[in-house]
């Protein structure tokens, strides 16, 4: 019998198996792998969705908290001084499950509050908010999204509140955001409309950035002429620049910007890290590039 088929009851081959079975020599690094990944999907042996999905899920380590976290300004909150009715019309305008309770400001998170456990208000006499609420869970911004997902996944829990060094409140995340980093986008009732905030600062001094926000956009918010001769959009600008798709991952430098990928998929970018590199930085880079050049 040839050996190009397998013998009967023979187990089926893996797909690492099979990708390894077109190379010599087993990856030694992720971005060996990455390079084994896209020569498959060039020879059609996986489609993008396969592709991004895996892509996802080895760079998913590489993000913390902070990097996907619906911001402070962002994030929808229930004040415990106030009563059920005067919030009850606020909650459903939201659509959201469940809602952060603050006390005092934002930084003063005391617990969850989900939207069903309100409908005690509508059966109990004495109805109270404070013994309604669930523990609130706290991280820090540092906290890499594949440990997340798993703590997560084993206290089913779906909401974290991210918080910085000094106990404040930066932001919200979810696991949909994290799951997001995976599968591409998925409709999570915390999403933040990208189109009204393309551009959302955090605390670090970077900037996030939606991909179809256009050059001029941040100009304006910069006070500065990143040209857009090239793209109308960031997005369109990263891509110019690269020659290629870019990758989650992917730093690029378009002075005065550092452009770091977020998140992306096979088709297209969706939202990168912007930081304004310091003026130390911008004249290394310039003498470099002067070396270079007489090289």
């Amino acid at each position: 019998m040839s050996d190009d088929y397998p013998k009967r009851g023979a187990k089926p081959k893996t797909l690492f198996e099979r990708f390894s079975a077109l190379f010599d020599s087993e990856p030694e690094t992720q971005e060996q792998l990455l390079d084994i990944l896209h020569g498959a999907r060039e020879r059609d042996l996986i489609d993008d969705d396969a592709f991004s999905m895996i892509e996802g899920a080895l760079q998913v380590a590489s993000l913390k908290a902070r990097d996907l976290m619906v911001p402070r300004s962002q994030m929808d909150v229930v004040d415990i001084a106030q009563t059920p009715d005067e919030f009850i019309p606020f909650v459903m305008s939201t659509n959201h499950s469940r809602f952060p309770v603050v006390e005092g400001g934002r930084d003063h998170v005391i617990g969850m509050l989900l939207a069903k456990d309100l409908l005690h208000f509508y059966t109990e006499k004495d109805f109270d908010v404070r013994d309604n609420l669930r523990p609130a869970v706290f991280i820090p911004e540092s906290k890499p999204l594949n440990i997340l997902l798993r703590e997560f996944r084993e206290s089913r829990n779906h909401m974290a509140v991210v918080v910085d060094e000094y106990g404040g409140v930066s932001g919200l995340i979810t696991i949909e955001d994290v799951l997001e980093q995976i599968v591409g986008d998925i409709e999570d009732e915390h999403d933040y409309d990208e189109d009204e905030d393309n551009i959302i600062a955090d605390r670090g001094g970077r900037v996030r950035v939606s991909a179809w926000t256009a050059v001029e956009q941040l100009n304006e918010f910069f006070k500065v002429e990143l040209s857009d001769e090239d793209a109308d959009t960031i997005g369109g600008l990263v891509t110019s620049s690269l020659s290629r798709m870019p990758r989650r991952g992917d730093k690029i430098i378009l002075e005065p910007f550092e452009f770091e990928v977020l998140r992306a998929d096979a088709r297209q970018v969706h939202v990168l890290m912007v930081r304004q590199l310091a003026q130390e930085e911008l004249e290394l880079l310039q003498e470099k590039t002067a070396h270079e050049e007489t090289d």
